[in-house]
């Protein structure tokens, strides 16, 4: 028995350190230096290189160092035997409800529209908006977006969220269903994504949804990249139909250096900084979902392959 993490994008040595301090009897590798593949059966990872599970015929628990299984599920084939479980964190969920609230201030209050009046040498004032007159429209009210539709709400904002299914939150519209979707966008001056990565999720912000949402809601993108149909947001940006958009995740991390984004003035991104795994709370839940794996217990945020999340 063994435990190999397998990371891209990511520095794995305060990983490694941290799990060998935790688990100093445990074989810990990590990918590709591994001496027997047949016995690794534990496997930690972050966005592995397409079929390299294939390596290992053993693996029981597939554990992701962030809060999303996309990474895993649409690059590997994964035994229908193996677990996968995610990383829940109240860290993660501060982090973006930070995030968030950093951007909707700065456009309530147009700090986007002075920072280019000042690079142009512009004195002028504008108009400002106020939180008891805006709304916050949320996609996604799973752990991370319900917290942070909670704690919009605690602050003043008319908040709204879409799920699969209806949810019970202080101060929070819930929608769900394809039905009540376009009810949802109605009156959105900001739409928020953090919808999980599915088959039906994927290419959500498109279009057609675009067109349903008031002229000049502002777009944040913190879900995945693969939400966003790129050439829809730079086209409805351009018609003057949607007032900007914040971009902290992309379809080809790191964003290409050609890729129109980094150019359009309406569009600000981040290099999918929002919310970042702490290592030391995400290894006391790693070392107890292996000890759960050993004794034969039911493993802490198991994820179900056929949601996707």
């Amino acid at each position: 028995m063994s435990i190999v993490l397998i990371f891209e994008n990511k520095n794995v040595k305060p990983w490694k350190k941290a799990l060998s301090a935790k688990l100093p009897r445990t074989t810990i590798e990590v990918y590709p230096h591994v001496k027997d593949k047949e016995a690794v059966d534990f496997v930690i990872c972050w966005k592995p290189h397409k079929n390299v599970f294939e390596q290992f015929p053993n693996i029981k628990v597939i554990q992701s160092v962030g809060a999303s299984i996309d990474h895993i599920i649409n690059s590997q084939h994964i035994n229908k035997e193996s677990i996968i479980t995610r990383i829940v964190d109240q860290n993660l969920s501060n982090d973006m409800w930070e995030f968030l609230i950093t951007i909707v201030l700065s456009e309530l209050k147009n700090i986007r529209t002075y920072v280019s009046q000042q690079s142009s040498g512009i004195w002028q004032q504008h108009e400002y908006r106020s939180i008891d007159n805006t709304t916050i429209s949320i996609l996604g009210l799973g752990s991370i977006g319900g917290y942070v539709a909670k704690k919009f709400a605690q602050i003043g904002f008319r908040v709204k969220g879409w799920s699969n299914s209806k949810k019970e939150i202080s101060k929070v519209e819930s929608y769900h269903s394809e039905n009540e979707f376009n009810t949802f966008l109605d009156d959105s001056d900001f739409l928020i994504n953090l919808l999980p990565l599915t088959d039906k999720t994927e290419g959500i912000l498109n279009t057609s949804v675009f067109q349903k949402l008031p002229k000049n809601c502002f777009l944040i993108n913190v879900g995945r990249g693969e939400h966003l149909v790129d050439k829809d947001l730079i086209n409805q940006l351009d018609a003057e139909m949607l007032s900007g958009a914040f971009l902290d995740v992309f379809v080809t991390e790191p964003l290409q250096k050609e890729h129109p984004f980094w150019d359009h003035p309406k569009i600000k991104i981040t290099p999918h900084v929002a919310s970042l795994t702490n290592v030391e709370t995400a290894i006391e839940q790693i070392v107890e979902n292996y000890r759960r794996f050993l004794n034969k217990e039911a493993l802490l945020n198991s994820v179900s392959l056929k949601k996707g999340y």
